[in-house]
């Protein structure tokens, strides 16, 4: 069974191999105030047309607030008010996605752009328009600190807020602001680089145990003892892609991880969830053909059909893109 798997993915290579793209590919270290709102920034992110920015919008507020302010977002100064004039974090949200969707716009996508831009003012794209071919640079970030410092430092309000600020001149806004939001987003493999997730998981079909609520602990999972949510919980964490506190994975805390996916649009890589003992009681990993792979308490961890007998008949069409 192993060797025909491995034969349909083909050479999938090694990780090291690879470069790993930090944008739009889930949180990690959010602290508990941010997570409580991600109701909140679905609900405008959907209303402010960036749906599948949610995570991005995330990670940008553990870097302005960590979920402890009120204008959690800083978003006051967008609207030309003085720092912290919003005093509600559902305000903060929704002003705050409002115009990071609008500078995610005006930088034609270029998220790195946006991000810094939504440090550094909508002139920051503007620079980029006209020294770097509208493309987001640490270098370019640099370069229009240090003009933009130029100017400003007789008022007394800026300061070097990073060594590298202070060793290069570059002290109009935060020039690490990017690679601060990015901290807090998860690695994501580039497109077909599932195929080691994926492959990951075969070591276990024939000789695994699932358990319900096993794999949450590693002396489990050195045993091959699984769940669904744990196994696919483990074969990312084998991989370097973390999809929360492996003590505490469900297919619950899944399916709100990465994207969702229309089904027409499914790939290899992709989470598909099951309607069996609740909706969504199930979960596993799609490996291509109208085939998952998966922990089942049937099996342990095995291949099976979402298009036919059981698992067809109770696959519910949700797909959720890591």
């Amino acid at each position: 069974m192993i060797g025909a798997f491995q034969a349909l993915l083909g050479d999938s290579g090694s990780q090291s191999d690879r470069d790993l793209d930090f944008v739009s590919g889930g949180t990690q270290n959010l602290s508990p105030e941010v997570e409580e709102l991600r109701p909140l920034f679905e609900k405008y992110a959907e209303i402010h047309g960036i749906p599948d920015h949610v995570d991005l919008l995330m990670a940008k507020t553990m870097q302005e607030s960590g979920g402890r302010l009120p204008d959690v977002m800083q978003a006051s100064e967008s609207q030309g008010l003085p720092v912290n004039t919003i005093d509600n974090q559902e305000e903060s949200i929704d002003v705050g996605t409002e115009y990071f969707a609008r500078v995610l716009e005006e930088a034609n996508g270029d998220e790195k752009l946006a991000l810094q831009s939504y440090n550094f003012g909508a002139g920051f794209i503007d620079y980029a328009n006209e020294h770097n071919n509208g493309e987001y640079s640490k270098e370019l970030a640099i370069e229009f600190s240090i003009e933009q410092y130029q100017r400003v430092r007789h008022t007394g309000n800026y300061s070097c807020i990073r060594p590298e600020s202070a060793e290069t001149g570059a002290c109009y806004g935060d020039i690490g602001y990017v690679d601060a939001v990015l901290s807090y987003m998860q690695p994501t493999l580039e497109e077909g680089d599932f195929d080691e997730v994926i492959e990951v998981g075969t070591q276990w079909i024939g000789n695994s145990e699932y358990v319900f609520g096993g794999g949450r602990t590693r002396s489990d999972q050195e045993q091959g003892i699984f769940d669904c949510s744990s196994f696919v919980h483990w074969s990312f964490e084998q991989v370097g892609i973390e999809l929360g506190n492996f003590t505490g994975v469900t297919t619950d805390t899944l399916k709100h991880k990465g994207e969702a996916v229309p089904l027409e649009d499914i790939q290899q890589g992709d989470l598909v969830f099951f309607d069996t003992y609740k909706i969504d009681g199930h979960v596993g990993i799609y490996i291509g053909d109208g085939k998952y792979i998966g922990a089942q308490s049937s099996t342990g961890v095995a291949i099976e059909s979402i298009e036919e007998g059981y698992w067809g008949d109770v696959f519910n069409g949700r797909v959720r893109r890591i």
